[in-house]
């Protein structure tokens, strides 16, 4: 290889690893989350008609699931006619026998699908997303008043299922569903919905002879929308294609650094690590234990995850797993916050014991010399191996979708091997954030010791109750994440 090829294939992986840093890849990750199957029918009832136009749009994981049992040639990809058409027979089935007509009470028949249409826009990390639109008639009869539509395709997958009525020929309607449809079709979501988007999949209409009046409730509103909510290249890092030489080591530095940055978002211990390490006597060793626990329980997580995509999706959906993780992580860390929060008061119970037994036994010494006086121990407890594990566990145990993603991208190209390391050393920069915050709040604590706060800012009695706050924290950050995770596994 030439100098000036090397210069140019060097400044090319500089430029792709910037990229992968700074901003997201040019492909869209989906808004509503990798995993999801997101539906729309409208409905339209003509005077002796009904007619169901059907939009699905289906995220990077339940596409990759898809196209694999169809991917003759195991080379990641649809790629003839044939594949394509049995990926559309297959989706159309499911779509088919999901949608379910009845007018006053009795069964109506839709006719054959029409109209239809199949795409592979592109997806987060390499991946493909799919869209599918279908059209579907059936004839009512004459005198029908009610009419109601079942929508339980993809049943238990999560995602945005929405039922929109439109105006039709020779009637008026009123409907349980709204007239409008903020997403155009399943192509933008506003972005107040992303986390607790609609799940209509029943719809009554009342109608009467008319002109095409509907009355319906209001719709969510289109403010704010968005069609790509990613803001983590990490997820992209294998889209690029080729991956050689130095921009496999740039890959990786930046793959360290979007695990950095990922820390630092909603959820992934900082609390929790200060709270245990506040009024404790830790040591960099202690934070060490917590980066080493933090990144070896995200790595298996993803790898875990990962398995049950591939190879169980028919038995467990993966993406029902995420709040079951985010319960299991929840309460592990309120049982780890009990557990600091008992074992700090009985050292302060037990420590206010012995102030008041030696001020029975010498009630005039408050010199501090000579083992007499006042004892200015705080109420600490020991720092158990036990406790310093469950709480790296906690702070791992829900992997991150993106390290998914790239996992999944990785096997389509055929390079898992890198995709795995890639997602080591992003649960390395993970870790090495908690552990950063660990011992920033070991040496503050040092720090503000030495400055004897008990006197000079806070009195004693705040310095004193100082570890039961903090095991305080610990607590109600669990129950934070618990109940946030609940609605999610149906229990809230």
């Amino acid at each position: 290889m030439t100098a000036r090829r090397l210069r140019i294939g060097m400044i090319a992986a500089a430029c792709a690893a910037v990229a992968c840093l700074a901003v997201p890849g040019g492909a869209l990750a989906h808004p509503l989350g990798n995993f999801t199957i997101n539906q729309l029918a409208q409905v339209r009832i003509d005077r002796g008609a009904a007619r169901v136009h059907y939009v699905l749009d289906q995220a990077e994981i339940p596409t990759f699931q898809q196209r694999e049992r169809f991917d003759a040639d195991g080379s990641g990809a649809i790629d003839t006619a044939g594949e394509e058409r049995a990926v559309l027979d297959d989706l159309l089935t499911q779509i088919s026998s999901g949608l379910r007509l009845t007018a006053d009470g009795r069964p109506i028949a839709l006719g054959p699908p029409r109209d239809q249409t199949l795409d592979f826009p592109p997806g987060q990390g390499g991946l493909a997303l799919t869209r599918v639109e279908v059209s579907y008639a059936a004839r009512l009869p004459a005198r029908a008043r009610r009419i109601e539509l079942t929508n339980d395709a993809f049943s238990g997958h999560v995602g945005w299922d929405a039922i929109q009525i439109l105006p039709g020929t020779g009637t008026d309607v009123t409907s349980t569903v709204p007239a409008t449809d903020p997403t155009d079709g399943l192509r933008a979501y506003p972005q107040s919905l992303l986390s607790s988007p609609p799940t209509q999949r029943e719809a009554q209409f009342d109608v009467t002879p008319g002109s095409g009046r509907v009355t319906a409730p209001a719709g969510p509103s289109a403010d704010d929308p968005t069609s790509d909510r990613s803001l983590d290249g990490f997820a992209n890092a294998l889209a690029g294609g080729n991956t050689h030489g130095v921009l496999i080591l740039l890959l990786l530095a930046a793959a360290f650094g979007w695990g950095a940055l990922h820390a630092l978002s909603p959820g992934h211990g900082k609390t929790m690590v200060a709270g245990y390490l506040v009024g404790t006597r830790g040591t960099p060793r202690h934070a060490a234990i917590l980066g080493i626990t933090v990144t070896a329980t995200h790595t298996i997580a993803v790898f875990a995850l990962g398995l049950v995509t591939l190879a169980a999706s028919q038995y467990i959906l993966p993406e029902r797993l995420y709040p079951w993780l985010g319960v299991l992580s929840g309460l592990l860390v309120v049982c780890i916050g009990f557990s600091v929060m008992r074992s700090r008061f009985r050292r302060w119970r037990a420590l206010r014991a012995g102030a008041g037994g030696h001020h029975e036994s010498d009630p005039h010494s408050h010199g501090h010399a000579g083992g007499h006086g006042h004892s200015h121990e705080p109420p600490e407890g020991p720092i158990t191996m036990r406790s310093l594990v469950g709480l790296g566990v906690s702070g791992g145990i829900v992997p991150c979708p993106s390290a998914l993603v790239v996992l999944i991208a990785a096997i389509s190209q055929h390079r898992i091997g890198l995709g795995m390391i890639l997602i080591l050393v992003f649960s390395l920069g993970l870790a090495a954030t908690l552990t950063a915050i660990g011992l920033a709040v070991i040496y503050g604590g040092r720090l503000v010791a030495r400055l004897r706060p008990e006197r000079r800012l806070f009195g004693a009695r705040f310095a004193g109750a100082l570890p039961a706050i903090s095991a305080s924290v610990i607590v109600v950050v669990g129950a934070m994440i618990t109940v946030r995770a609940m609605p999610g596994v149906g229990l809230g």
